[in-house]
């Protein structure tokens, strides 16, 4: 007997909102896009300490290109508060819906895992979960005080949402005191109404000048998708505008379709064109920017927390001498 797997009926359970949405067409790859499939023992091993853990990574619900790099060098980024989001952004592939209660027990789970990788840099990112008093803000810090007592020195990421209209959230998270504060801004003023209509611009942009104004020794992250019918001009005015918020740390990636019903690619942007973004991002005095079709939040997050250090150190040293 052959079981036929049904996509649409997959895709409509991931995002209802989005089934009378017209079909839009999926363009195929350029060469400098593709990557391997994900395999291999190391691969295999993070995915059970995963699978043990009861945990949720942005690595598999997002359908990240990356997982098969991360994941053999047994890099996983956690995605606390469930796997369903409150929010319906055209361009995620993470499932919507009404979430289920946090499970209590996820922040010990994370640690539990962090520790059994060896992890020293680790990226905790999280649906959003609008439906909650704090957005989650609790559970960030549950979770980043979870990993600091299992593993001290594990350097701490954070991925959050908006926290938009939770009052005090944000603050919560900050004075909990991660090593890297990211909260993405992913597009362009302009296309918000239509690839993040949940979310507004400069909330976003707020959120990160707060995390500055509170603990100005905490770095702070933010990423930018291409190809979604940005222009240059737009998308240096989006540079401009971050580190007007104090950002230290710029990432830029092609955006890549993950169905028919999700915003389409407008075009795919050349590896020149994401060089010289950074560059002229560098030049506006980000302390480190990583620009390429493949740049994910997360993609080689501890080696650029290396650099990110080194960077700051050095500029330091500059001003003082």
């Amino acid at each position: 007997m052959v079981t036929l797997i049904d996509t649409q009926a997959q895709r409509a359970a991931r995002h209802p909102e989005k089934q009378k949405r017209p079909d839009s067409v999926v363009m195929r790859k350029p060469e400098w896009i593709r990557v391997r499939a994900p395999g291999g023992e190391v691969y295999e091993q993070t995915r059970a300490i995963v699978k043990e853990n009861r945990l949720v990574t942005v690595c598999e619900e997002a359908g990240c290109p990356n997982i098969g790099e991360c994941w053999s060098k047994k890099h996983a980024t956690m995605m606390i508060m469930g796997d369903t989001c409150t929010r319906a952004c055209s361009f995620c592939n993470v499932k919507t819906g009404k979430p289920n209660a946090l499970d209590r027990e996820e922040p010990a789970n994370v640690a539990k895992a962090v520790a059994t990788m060896g992890l020293e840099h680790v990226v905790i990112t999280s649906v959003d979960r609008d439906d909650l008093d704090d957005g989650g803000a609790s559970h960030f810090v549950e979770t980043i005080q979870a990993i600091r007592a299992a593993t001290p020195n594990t350097t701490i990421e954070i991925l959050t949402p908006d926290f938009l209209r939770k009052a005090g959230a944000a603050e919560a998270v900050i004075d909990a005191k991660p090593d890297v504060f990211n909260h993405n801004l992913e597009t362009v003023p302009r296309l918000y109404l239509s690839i993040r209509p949940g979310a507004r611009y400069y909330a976003s942009l707020r959120l990160l000048e707060r995390v500055k104004e509170r603990d100005p020794n905490q770095f702070t992250k933010s990423g930018l998708m291409v190809g979604l019918g940005e222009s240059k001009e737009e998308v240096m005015q989006v540079m401009d505008d971050m580190r007007s918020a104090g950002v230290d740390f710029l990432t830029i990636g092609q955006y890549l379709q993950p169905t028919r019903k999700h915003a389409p690619v407008d075009r795919f942007v050349t590896p020149q064109e994401f060089e010289a973004y950074e560059t002229i991002a560098l030049s506006k005095g980000f302390l480190i920017v990583s620009a390429s079709p493949l740049t994910r939040s997360s993609h080689h997050a501890g080696e650029d927390f290396a650099r990110l250090k080194a960077a700051r150190e050095s500029r330091q040293d500059h001003i003082g001498s």
